[in-house]
């Protein structure tokens, strides 16, 4: 008993030509090439909200340390454009430094210093002083010295470099009124 296969009929001329699987080839790419730019993008701009996320609650948890110590301090003693220095209760020092150099916020207190923010933009920091107006108490100005100082001012600036763009976060300000 001999198998024939047949070469003709239908079942053998049922096939892509090769100009059909040139065009199939070529728009699968297309597709794929779409799937793979979308996928950069969102995977791009998911980092940078990560980033922005990670730097406004660094801001948030510095200033909130900074609201909570400089309410509870008795005095400012000492006062610079990078440096405030306060005295506790307990008459003990406590200092808010800003490094340009690292582009950090140091707090010093018992001889311990931690970083409290990092990625200071340089240039986007400022420390400023205010007291109370005499006739109305409350508006405040440009404080004469640490001793008159009722009011701190701050502003500063984060970013950090995502993929080789530096993002930045918003402009970050808080006044804080000294109780004591």
């Amino acid at each position: 008993m001999k198998i024939r296969f047949p070469m003709s009929g239908a079942r053998f001329r049922a096939g892509w030509t090769l100009v059909e699987m040139m065009f199939a080839v070529g728009i699968g790419g297309v597709v794929m090439a779409a799937v793979v730019m979308l996928t950069l993008f969102s995977a791009r701009s998911f980092y940078a909200m990560n980033n922005y996320d990670d730097l406004n609650r660094q801001s948030r948890l510095a200033l909130d340390l900074m609201s909570r110590e400089i309410r509870q301090a008795a005095a400012l003693t000492s006062y610079s454009t990078n440096q405030l220095v306060f005295t506790d209760e307990s008459g003990a020092t406590f200092s808010y430094t800003y490094n340009s150099t690292n582009g950090t916020l140091v707090r010093s207190y018992g001889g311990v210093s931690t970083v409290v923010l990092s990625n200071i933009e340089a240039g986007q920091f400022a420390f400023e002083i205010s007291q109370r107006s005499p006739s109305n108490g409350f508006t405040f100005y440009p404080a004469g010295g640490a001793s008159s100082a009722k009011l701190i001012d701050m502003t500063w600036r984060c970013s950090r470099s995502v993929l080789g763009v530096a993002d930045t976060e918003s402009m970050q300000m808080g006044r804080i009124v000294m109780r004591n």
